[in-house]
């Protein structure tokens, strides 16, 4: 799993159905005290993230199938959850 800032939202008209009424969001990754380290995920929300929230992400496809409860889709990475605090 990875820290991430929520950067925005990713509107397609056109996607695989698997995505139908799922919200994307482009997020940027972080370190541990909270500065981006490059790199980015556009991930499917499943907790209702916002823009400038620090996520935590499951960057990972086969994990992120199994919460999105699909044996076959094109999904790497899944919003699992809403952080309120790092302490490191």
């Amino acid at each position: 799993m990875k820290l991430a800032k929520v950067a925005g939202t990713v509107v397609s008209t056109i996607s695989a159905p698997t995505f139908d009424e799922q919200r994307l969001l482009l997020c940027d990754f972080l370190s541990l005290d909270g500065e981006a380290v490059g790199g980015y995920v556009i991930a499917v929300d499943v907790v209702g993230a916002g823009v400038g929230e620090t996520v935590l992400i499951l960057d990972e496809g086969t994990g992120a199938r199994q919460i999105m409860e699909m044996k076959v889709a094109p999904i790497r990475a899944v919003v699992v959850g809403i952080v309120d605090d790092v302490d490191a």
